[in-house]
């Protein structure tokens, strides 16, 4: 982009703003109240990053280290593995929560007898209170009553309980099964959304030409679905990187650290260590990744828009 241009767009936005200038004052109040509730607290946790808060101390005590606390974060070895955590977490309940729910709606999108019932039992999960579900499915986990060892001990798949939450290797991918279960009816409700937006005389038009199943999906299904998929995928992804509930009440991070991700290692470390300046940096860190994240999303919202304007 040339100066000429930028300043030529400068200048249409701010034709704009002063068009609409009566408009702001409405919505200032509502600004007013996310510049108090959402920006001071984002501007303060960059500030208290920069400073020591030794459980000894009182806060008005507080130590300035400068960046001191991002360095011991990526220094330390426990940052990198609870990173490959989160990262293990994040992708694979995004991916699986993405396809079951993909799936789901492309049953739904048929018309056949018992849908209306079957679409409300498939959306349970999502209704349902993330710490209800949590303890309930702690219980289905539990090695000694629940009912998943119960079964597998009945069938004889094992000669003795099997231990889920407890097991450094099975722990992560129990609590994912978890998570897949409770958001994969949100990628149902996006995706079949998006699937009854489908021109029907495009797909009429494709099997008169001869075209298979695969080949009405991939040529006329799945374009008209690219702009849904990709918004349902980083909002899956946002959510599942934020995501406090399941892990904390199911393990709290444990055993020895095996289902740590960065949402509750920040938890740990500002009310369980009572190390402020810490975890503030450590938000940081996670507040950085979700901008890079909330870039994208708001390309992907902003794509219709942008090739309007060209």
């Amino acid at each position: 982009m040339t100066s000429s241009q930028a300043r030529k767009r400068a200048d249409g936005l701010l034709a704009r703003i002063y068009r609409h200038r009566a408009d702001y004052l409405y919505i200032a109040p509502a600004l007013g109240v996310m510049l108090l509730v959402i920006a001071y607290p984002i501007a303060y946790t960059f500030y208290l990053s920069f400073f020591s808060t030794p459980p000894s101390l009182a806060m008005s005590e507080k130590i300035f280290v400068g960046f001191e606390n991002y360095t011991r974060i990526l220094a330390a070895r426990s940052f990198h593995e609870v990173t490959l955590n989160t990262a293990i977490w994040t992708v694979a309940s995004t991916f699986f929560a993405f396809v079951l729910g993909f799936g789901a709606a492309i049953v739904l999108n048929r018309e056949f007898i018992g849908r209306g019932l079957l679409r409300g039992i498939l959306l349970v999960p999502y209704v349902i209170s993330a710490v209800a579900a949590s303890y309930v499915w702690r219980w289905i986990y539990h090695s000694d009553f629940g009912v998943i060892g119960a079964v597998a001990m009945q069938i004889g798949l094992t000669d003795r309980p099997i231990n889920f939450l407890d097991n450094v290797d099975w722990v992560l991918p129990s609590l994912i099964v978890v998570n897949v279960w409770k958001e994969f009816p949100f990628a149902m409700i996006m995706m079949l959304a998006g699937l009854q937006t489908v021109p029907d005389q495009l797909l009429r038009a494709a099997q008169v030409d001869g075209a298979g199943v695969w080949q009405r999906f991939w040529h006329v299904t799945f374009p008209h679905l690219k702009g849904v998929t990709l918004i349902t995928v980083l909002l899956l992804f946002v959510a599942n990187l934020n995501h406090f509930t399941i892990p904390w009440i199911m393990t709290g991070g444990g055993p020895a650290g095996a289902s740590e991700i960065w949402i509750t290692a920040i938890y740990q470390l500002a009310f369980g260590r009572i190390q402020f300046g810490l975890a503030s940096a450590y938000s940081v860190i996670l507040f950085l990744a979700m901008i890079v994240i909330g870039y994208f999303y708001v390309r992907a919202l902003t794509r219709g828009d942008d090739r309007r304007d060209a």
